[in-house]
């Protein structure tokens, strides 16, 4: 497992907080997994899954009780993005701002590079 940097993914304190309150229903050990995948209106979609364990080469954006991993393979297309939990009148979700990102859909999930 690898450890952010500065030019890497982050994660908010209140995606943080949110993936915390989740994986205290989840089974011990639990990570919520960020990966990318073909797919979605714009090429490709944001998946957030729940995981028993993070993979040895994915990138650790937090630990403890809010355990975030990043798939390694999604790290060319998520570099320098800010995963954010937003709860708003239109909903709540997780955000993904990424700078690599060169069109997304209006619903936020897919984008395109």
């Amino acid at each position: 497992m690898t450890d952010a940097d500065s030019s890497a993914v982050v994660a908010t304190e209140a995606a943080k907080k949110r993936v915390a309150e989740i994986l205290r229903g989840e089974a011990d050990g639990s990570w919520l997994r960020v990966s990318v995948s073909g797919g979605g209106c714009s090429g490709f979609q944001y998946c957030f899954d729940i995981a028993p364990q993070a993979e040895a080469d994915d990138l650790i954006l937090a630990q403890d009780e809010a355990r975030i991993a990043v798939d390694s393979v999604a790290l060319d297309f998520l570099k320098g993005a800010k995963i954010d939990f937003v709860d708003d009148l239109m909903g709540s979700s997780f955000r993904v701002e990424n700078p690599n990102a060169t069109a997304s859909c209006g619903c936020g999930s897919s984008f395109a590079v």
